[in-house]
């Protein structure tokens, strides 16, 4: 019997981005899965997604991601999480910063058969951004005001 969309999603956060084992998704992520919002260059199937976790794990090597919830409806999950992490790495051609980051996200995947095949997320990437020393906190960039 195949695992559940919660079991597989769970097990995901866990091996893939806590553990930083690629591996993981030989076995719980589709070789042909759909990231419906790849990274800049990410290439598609599954070697772009061990590439992904490989990336957050060089920028990141105590990165974690704490589950705050998971909901199931039929064949899709979806995960609340919190990511907390040191920027010790390169990351998206970023040298390292040492700033801790602290931000959530979510992710929502469609498992099929034991496997994600579908995959979308959403994370505070301006927060990421801002936290990282790389942008203006919000209230420096609302106060430039619209480009004209």
């Amino acid at each position: 019997m195949s695992a559940s969309p919660e079991e597989v999603l769970r097990r995901f956060y866990e091996e893939f981005w806590n553990r930083g084992n690629a591996g993981a998704a030989d076995e719980l992520v589709h070789p042909e899965v759909r990231d419906h919002q790849p990274y800049p260059g990410q290439e598609p199937g599954i070697e772009g997604f061990k590439r992904l976790v490989r990336e957050w794990r060089i920028g990141f090597p105590d990165m974690t991601e704490e589950i705050e919830e998971i909901i199931v409806q039929g064949e899709i999950a979806v995960g609340r999480f919190r990511l907390r992490g040191t920027h010790d790495g390169p990351f998206l051609g970023q040298a390292p910063t040492g700033r801790p980051v602290d931000i959530r996200g979510i992710d929502m995947v469609r498992v099929v058969e034991g496997r994600i095949t579908d995959f979308w997320y959403n994370e505070q990437t301006l927060e990421l951004l801002q936290q990282l020393g790389l942008l203006p906190p919000t209230a420096e960039l609302l106060a430039m005001g619209p480009r004209g």
